[in-house]
């Protein structure tokens, strides 16, 4: 059963989260991608991972949801957040530090970290900059901050440089499927009944377009982290669509390289998203890297 929504003081920022599970089962800690709320972790994966014998804790990042948002700071404009013109507001470190001053909230010592496209950026900075905080990684449709792997197609990138006027909750959703028709997976049932649902819930507990646009630009800022993950010394999947428009498989491909005895999964016709079909497979290989999380930190490796 999930938790209310509650708030912790993290980081100098306050920071929404849920937990999900017995408290007293390992911890494992969903970080969400690029303007995403933490309820883009669908209820019923995360409901399939607490079945697993976990305790599942999701948040919203900074500047998304009932989180803090940087509302002073000025708006990037879409192309100046994309090329990461002047200094970002704040950087992948920064939420990377939020991470781990939430599990210091909470009295977690350490977690399993599953991060979603910039979540995987975030969940792969937290393991550099708090490596004991880290059990296991699971990183999903990510890269490494390289410049030369993980490419968007050019239609994506026009897309996302492309300024937006939403003003009212159901210009916002049609946005929200607009977008997830063109990066989302070939492969399977477009579930517009569900994206449409998910942006109904998201503009009603917090609409700011320009927080997305901050964290555009701290994702423009991050640095390239190839030679920096070789220290990486947890079990880790890297999950990644064949198909992915929006984050080339190449990213994906080039961040289990760099970690050391990690392990590649790709999925055919599974593009920049989580689909329903593959919720039982990405369960499965989450459950598998705790277990092995779990080894590792009971040897005292």
């Amino acid at each position: 059963m999930t938790s209310p929504t509650r708030i912790a003081e993290a980081n100098g920022i306050s920071i929404a989260y849920e937990t999900i599970g017995n408290p007293s089962n390992p911890p494992v800690l969903l970080v969400m991608g690029l303007g995403g709320q933490m309820i883009a972790w669908p209820d019923e994966l995360c409901e399939a991972l607490v079945v697993r014998r976990v305790h599942v804790i999701r948040f919203d990042n900074r500047d998304v949801g009932l989180s803090t948002h940087f509302s002073k700071v000025p708006i990037p404009s879409p192309v100046g957040a994309l090329v990461g013109a002047g200094s970002p507001p704040y950087r992948i470190a920064d939420m990377a530090d939020d991470a781990a001053g939430l599990l210091d909230a909470l009295g977690i010592e350490s977690a399993h970290v599953v991060g979603a496209s910039m979540g995987g950026f975030i969940a792969q900075t937290l393991a550099l900059r708090h490596p004991t905080r880290v059990r296991s990684l699971t990183l999903i449709m990510t890269s490494t901050g390289s410049r030369l792997v993980g490419l968007p197609k050019p239609k994506v990138l026009a897309r996302m440089a492309r300024r937006r006027t939403v003003v009212d909750r159901a210009s916002a959703v049609d946005a929200l499927v607009e977008t997830f028709r063109l990066i989302g997976s070939p492969g399977y049932p477009f579930d517009e009944s569900a994206m449409r649902d998910l942006g109904a819930r998201s503009f009603d507990r917090s609409f700011d377009p320009g927080g997305y646009l901050r964290q555009m630009a701290a994702i423009s800022a991050q640095q390239n982290r190839t030679r920096a993950l070789f220290q990486v010394r947890v079990p880790t999947v890297v999950l990644h669509g064949l198909d992915d428009p929006l984050v080339g498989v190449s990213g994906g491909l080039a961040v289990a390289r760099a970690i050391r005895g990690s392990r590649f999964v790709g999925f055919p016709g599974m593009g920049h998203d989580l689909p329903r079909a593959l919720w039982p497979q990405f369960t499965a290989e989450i459950h598998d890297v705790i277990a092995a999380g779990e080894a590792q930190r009971a040897s005292g490796r």
